[in-house]
């Protein structure tokens, strides 16, 4: 293959994920409504399998994802006392039996000296953790929303010395979802963080981006929050929300999309190959990057404090979130 062909599969790909393609109208799922989720019965623990004394991966019955959900576990050497939660979201491309945050992020050497639980779940690829509106072909209704703020924080302060107070954080897409979910359960949580997110939902350019990370995964994003302009669309945009996030911690990070020397090690993830792969992450980058610091300033606007660091060297990939990881928990930690 050509170096010309590679680079145009490559814009073509960081096209879709910007949104300038999404599902076409004709493979629209069907239009079965499935009403939001507002009330659960609750959780229960399934499975628990000890990788470590510290590291567990449960399974969650959950009644409003109807079935199992994977959750990975990491508890602080002390659990005599209650403690405070730390919950961490994946990006778009979640992996199904453990978060990504494990098997990525690093997540587990890090946090081996924290007097905290966090608790990542597993399996949210391209569902921006929300309560789906209609059935998708291919995700399904999930009903993440009601899972991780209504289901779980109890079932964890039960089961594993909980003691109420949580924060929560995530890369890309799941950057964006913790600040939906802190904008729209502000008693929930303390603090929120977000590296390489887009937090806003509305406007042409950032619904496109939404739109687009949900059609990578060969999904609809109409069957999430509906048409363009529809009224869910907004009830998700933590810009619309700036005062439920007054008076937390908030962290935001991206970077500017310039490559660095974590490139040339990073697993090679994409079938492009590594030059592919960093001309999307790039670009990826570069549009979180806008997105966030216009978000931020948004915030600082409107007298919301916030944390934020954007460095000029950073792609939109894992080396660089593991490595900004100790930046969003110093901001964080100061919640808990």
């Amino acid at each position: 293959m050509t170096t010309f062909r590679r680079i145009l599969i490559s814009v073509t790909a960081v096209a879709c994920a910007l949104g300038i393609s999404t599902v076409p109208a004709a493979d629209a799922a069907p239009s079965n409504s499935i009403p939001p989720s507002t009330r659960s019965t609750a959780a229960t623990l399934g499975a628990v399998t000890a990788i470590t004394p510290r590291h567990l991966r449960i399974t969650v019955n959950s009644p409003a994802m109807r079935g199992p959900v994977q959750v990975s576990i990491l508890l602080p050497r002390d659990t005599s006392r209650p403690r405070a939660s730390l919950y961490l979201l994946d990006g778009a491309g979640a992996g199904k039996g453990e978060s990504d945050w494990v098997s990525k992020g690093h997540a587990v050497d890090f946090f081996d000296d924290k007097n905290v639980t966090v608790v990542m779940p597993a399996g949210g690829a391209g569902t921006y953790y929300t309560n789906w509106r209609k059935r998708d072909r291919v995700l399904g209704a999930p009903q993440w929303e009601t899972f991780l703020t209504a289901e779980l924080p109890a079932l964890i302060d039960n089961h594993y010395g909980g003691n109420g107070i949580n924060a929560i954080g995530g890369i890309s897409m799941g950057g964006q979802a913790a600040f939906i979910l802190a904008s729209r359960h502000p008693t929930l949580y303390t603090a929120v963080g977000s590296l390489s997110g887009c937090p806003p939902t509305t406007g042409p350019v950032n619904e496109a981006f939404v739109r687009g990370t949900v059609a990578k995964e060969g999904a609809d994003a109409t069957n999430m929050w509906g048409p363009p302009g529809a009224a869910a669309w907004s009830d998700h945009d933590p810009a619309t929300r700036l005062n439920a996030l007054r008076d937390k911690y908030l962290y935001i990070s991206a970077g500017q999309g310039t490559p660095g020397p974590r490139d040339q090690t990073a697993p090679i993830d994409s079938p492009l190959g590594r030059s592919g792969q960093i001309l999307a992450g790039s670009a990826l980058e570069g549009a979180a990057y806008r997105c966030s610091a216009e978000f931020a300033a948004s915030l600082r606007k409107h007298n919301v404090g916030v944390t934020v660091d954007f460095p000029v060297v950073g792609t939109h990939n894992w080396p660089y979130w593991a490595a900004r990881l100790p930046g969003m928990w110093q901001t964080l930690s100061r919640g808990l």
